[in-house]
C-alpha cells in the first residue's frame, strides 16, 4: 500500500532510530516491572480485590506488549508495499502484526487492496478478492453498521480522518472487535481519490478491559456488602453490651452493694466486629448477676449470636436460674443453634445479704479477686466451652467477699496474640495500682491504660465490681 500522503501536506518524518531504541528499552523495563508485580498477585482466589488487581496487570501488560511491537516497527521501518494481484505473506499467528492489517480503496477504479493480515482478521480467504467499501458492511454486526457508514461517509465527503471501532462476524460465526484508523488521499484538485486504513483486531484488549470492569464492579459489590454487614453487625453489637461504660448504680440497691464499671477495647482493625459481651443485671432480693463471654466468629452472624445468648442469659437469670445450671442450659442452646459455634462465658451471682458470690465458667478465664494489695484467680473446676458437647454439666463455686474487695471479669483477647505475655499475669500485676483506686471506674481506667495499645486482633471486654457494703 502506498504511503498515505495527502496532496496538501508532506509526510511526517520518522523519529530517529536512537530515540526509538531508547523508548523500546524503557517499555521493556516497565514490562518486566509490571510482570514481576503481577506474578506476586494471585488473582485466582475468592478475594475480589486480588482478581481486580490481576485483571489490571494483565491489561497493562497486553498494552505494553503492543507498544513494544509498534516501536519495533518504527525502528525497522515500513514493510514493502503490496504487490498485485498476490498479497504479501501473512505475519505469524500470535504476533502483533497478525492483529494489524491495512487496506486501500481506490475510488477512481473501485479497486480494493488488502494486506494478508486483514484477510486473517476478518476470517476471509486470502485468495479471494478484497471487499469494496460497499461490500464491507456485510461482515459487520447490524447494530454497528450505522457507525461504520457514518465514519466512511465523513472521510469520503468531508475528508475527515477515521477513528472508530465496530464488530465483525467471521464466516465461522466468531465475533471480533476491529479498530479502524484511516484518512482520505486527496488529488491535485482537492477531491478524494482513495481511502487508506489500518485495521487492528482489538478483541483480546477489549476482553481484558471488560474483565477489569467486571472485577471492579464485583469489588464494589463486595465492599458494599461488607459495609452493609459491618453496619448491621455494629448495630447488633451496640445492642449487646449494657448502655454503660463508667460506674453503674443498679436502680433498686440502696445503699449500693456493688460499684460497677465496664469497658470494651476495640480490635486494631475497625472492620472487625467481635462477639464478646459484658453485662450486669439486678435480680430479685437485691441480688446482682455479672456475666462476661463471647462466641467464635465475627460480623453479622457472630453479633446476632451474641445477642441471642445474652437474651437467654438475662431471661434465665430473671427466672432464678443459678450460674451452673444457667451455663448448662446455655450450652444446650448453642449446641442446637442453626449456625453451630463455640462460646465461652463466666457467670456470677452476688448475694449482698451474705456477701456471697456464686459463679461458674465455661471455657473462660476465672474471675480475679483483689484484696489487700494482691490478686488471685478464683478457684473452681473449669467447664468445657459452650457448644463443644451437648451433655456438659457445669459446676458451681461460692466465695465470701469483703468490703473493699475488687472482682475483675475479662475476656481473653486483651493482649495481641504475638505478645507472648500472660493476660492473667499482667492483670494480677496491676494489684498495687488497684489498691488506691476508690471506684470501679478508676480500676477499669487502669486496665485500659495497660491494655489499650495497638495490635489487638479482636475486641475485648473488662468488667470491674467493687464491694461497697
Amino acid at each position: 500500500m502506498p504511503s498515505p500522503v495527502s496532496a496538501d501536506r508532506p509526510a511526517a518524518q520518522p523519529p530517529g532510530r536512537g530515540s526509538v531504541e531508547a523508548l523500546i528499552r524503557q517499555t521493556r523495563r516497565l514490562k518486566g516491572d509490571v510482570d514481576a508485580v503481577r506474578r506476586d498477585t494471585r488473582g485466582d482466589g475468592a478475594d475480589p480485590e486480588e482478581r481486580w488487581q490481576r485483571a489490571l496487570y494483565d491489561l497493562a501488560l497486553r498494552q505494553l506488549n503492543d507498544i513494544d511491537a509498534h516501536l519495533a516497527q518504527l525502528r525497522d521501518g515500513p514493510p514493502p508495499g503490496p504487490t498485485r494481484p498476490d498479497p504479501p505473506p501473512a505475519a505469524p499467528d500470535g504476533s502483533l502484526l497478525a492483529r494489524v492489517g491495512s487496506a486501500e480503496w481506490d475510488l477512481l477504479t473501485d479497486q480494493a487492496t488488502w494486506s494478508a493480515e486483514l484477510y486473517r482478521i476478518l476470517g476471509l480467504d486470502p485468495a479471494g478478492p478484497a471487499l469494496t467499501l460497499d461490500e464491507l458492511p456485510g461482515l459487520v454486526l447490524p447494530e454497528d453498521r450505522p457507525k461504520l457508514t457514518e465514519m466512511v461517509t465523513a472521510c469520503l465527503v468531508d475528508a475527515k480522518p477515521i477513528d472508530g471501532e465496530f464488530r465483525v462476524v467471521r464466516p465461522d460465526g466468531t465475533v471480533r472487535t476491529v479498530h479502524m484508523m484511516g484518512e482520505p488521499v486527496l488529488g491535485a484538485d482537492g477531491g478524494t481519490t482513495s481511502m487508506w486504513a489500518v485495521l487492528r483486531d482489538v478483541s483480546e484488549l477489549r476482553h481484558s478491559q471488560r474483565t477489569v470492569s467486571e472485577t471492579r464492579d464485583s469489588l464494589h459489590r463486595h465492599r458494599r456488602r461488607e459495609q452493609t454487614g459491618h453496619r448491621t453487625a455494629a448495630g447488633s453489637q451496640q445492642a449487646v453490651p449494657p448502655p454503660w461504660h463508667g460506674s453503674l448504680r443498679l436502680p433498686h440497691q440502696e445503699p449500693a452493694a456493688l460499684d460497677l464499671a465496664a469497658h470494651r477495647l476495640p480490635a486494631a482493625t475497625a472492620t472487625l466486629i467481635g462477639a464478646d459481651w459484658h453485662d450486669a443485671l439486678e435480680l430479685t432480693d437485691g441480688q446482682t448477676q455479672l456475666t462476661v463471654g463471647g462466641i467464635t466468629g465475627q460480623g453479622v452472624a457472630a453479633a446476632s449470636g451474641t445477642a441471642m445468648l445474652l437474651g437467654a442469659v438475662r431471661g434465665m437469670a430473671m427466672a432464678g436460674t443459678r450460674p451452673g445450671r444457667l451455663l448448662t442450659l446455655l450450652n444446650r442452646l448453642l449446641d442446637t443453634a442453626a449456625q453451630p459455634a463455640l462460646g465461652s462465658a463466666v457467670c456470677c451471682r452476688y448475694l449482698p445479704s451474705t456477701r456471697t458470690l456464686l459463679w461458674a465458667r465455661a471455657g473462660h478465664p476465672a474471675p480475679l479477686l483483689y484484696r489487700d494489695g494482691t490478686g488471685r484467680p478464683l478457684d473452681a473446676p473449669d467447664g468445657a466451652p459452650l457448644g463443644a458437647s451437648s451433655g456438659t454439666r457445669y459446676e458451681e463455686s461460692a466465695v465470701t467477699l469483703r468490703p473493699g474487695d475488687l472482682l475483675l471479669l475479662h475476656t481473653g483477647a486483651l493482649l495481641p496474640e504475638h505478645d507472648g505475655t500472660s493476660t492473667v499475669d499482667r492483670l494480677l500485676g496491676l494489684a498495687p495500682r488497684f489498691g488506691p483506686a476508690r471506684t470501679a471506674r478508676d480500676c477499669v481506667r487502669t486496665v485500659v491504660e495497660e491494655f489499650g495499645g495497638p495490635g489487638r486482633e479482636d475486641d475485648a471486654c473488662v468488667l470491674a465490681a467493687k464491694v461497697t457494703v
